[in-house]
């Protein structure tokens, strides 16, 4: 079975995208993940798009979670 891949849709200075970023490393105990960090403020669009959102996480191109992000909505995205 291939890895669940996470889009981590962040920029920095943001707490709530450390938390985030801590419980998907704990999630990791549990399923296979990749994650591909996309800090936010690079990239016009995407700030636009996620600014007031953030933590974003795309799971598997299917399901998107934006904050507040539960360790539960996650875990039941990836099952």
């Amino acid at each position: 079975m291939s890895p669940h891949h996470i889009i981590f849709y962040t920029k920095s200075g943001c707490h709530l995208c450390a938390d985030a970023l801590r419980m998907l490393h704990e999630l990791r105990n549990e399923f296979d993940l990749t994650i591909e960090e996309i800090d936010i403020a690079g990239d016009r669009e995407l700030f636009k798009k996620y600014f007031d959102k953030i933590p974003v996480l795309e799971i598997d191109h299917r399901s998107t979670l934006a904050a507040p992000i539960h360790i539960d909505a996650v875990r039941a995205s990836l099952k």
